[in-house]
């Protein structure tokens, strides 16, 4: 089994980011690789189950299942269902923890999945660099720090 562990400080609150990347429908306001996003069979987005689909910006499409949300952890973990990526069994989960001094947030982004293993280290990083850390980039560009 394949994994990906990336984190980064992001220079704002914990409830400030949070309220950022709760919304499961939420990716093309913060994330720069995704164009467009949405929810399928008109569930909410923030209810457990539901799916998302969206298209990045190179066109390719990717659902993924919500399968926990908690607004006391700040963590938000989900599975992919379709991808072009060559993977299967993809649970990723994304947490946000409060750093009391300065008011900042360290911000945990991992992922475990299966594939062969030629593909394994091009998906760890590329899901790693492409996906996670330049979610975490685009977040502390809009809280005000560059990259």
């Amino acid at each position: 089994m394949a994994s990906v562990f990336i984190s980064s400080v992001i220079p704002a609150s914990s409830e400030d980011v949070w309220e950022k990347i709760r919304d499961f429908n939420g990716l093309p306001r913060w994330h720069p690789v995704v164009r467009d996003s949405r929810i399928q069979d008109g569930l909410h987005p923030d209810q457990v189950g539901c799916i998302r689909d969206f298209r990045l910006q190179n066109g390719d499409r990717i659902t993924e299942q919500l399968v926990g949300l908690s607004d006391y952890d700040m963590t938000t973990t989900y599975t992919i269902l379709e991808s072009p990526m060559p993977l299967t069994g993809y649970v990723a989960t994304l947490r946000l923890t409060p750093i009391t001094d300065g008011n900042r947030t360290f911000a945990e982004w991992s992922a475990e999945f299966d594939c062969a293993e030629e593909d394994e280290q091009g998906l760890v990083d590329g899901i790693g660099n492409d996906v996670f850390q330049a979610g975490f980039d685009a977040l502390k560009r809009h809280f005000g720090q560059g990259s």
